[in-house]
């Protein structure tokens, strides 16, 4: 199974809400780099880890997370607001 999380590096505001709910810690807010509205976006240091649980993009506010799993059936969106 391939886990892809894309983070909106435009749309993050780097709240850290994300940061606080991922389960492994892999989320992170990048100290290293500024979105084109001066905010530092979330990244993800470690992606092997995830194990997509998508807490991360439901926790956004801003819908900037998205979180998919691909296996040999095809690819699923897994954070979907209920």
């Amino acid at each position: 199974m391939t886990i892809h999380v894309t983070i909106d590096e435009d749309i993050c505001k780097g709240c850290g809400l994300c940061t606080i709910v991922c389960p492994k810690k892999i989320m992170v807010v990048n100290r290293d780099k500024l979105n084109s509205k001066g905010y530092r976006p979330a990244m993800q240091s470690d992606p092997v880890q995830c194990i997509a649980c998508a807490m991360c993009a439901i926790m956004c506010p801003d819908s900037a997370i998205t979180v998919e799993k691909e296996d040999c059936h095809g690819s699923e969106s897994i954070n979907e607001r209920q």
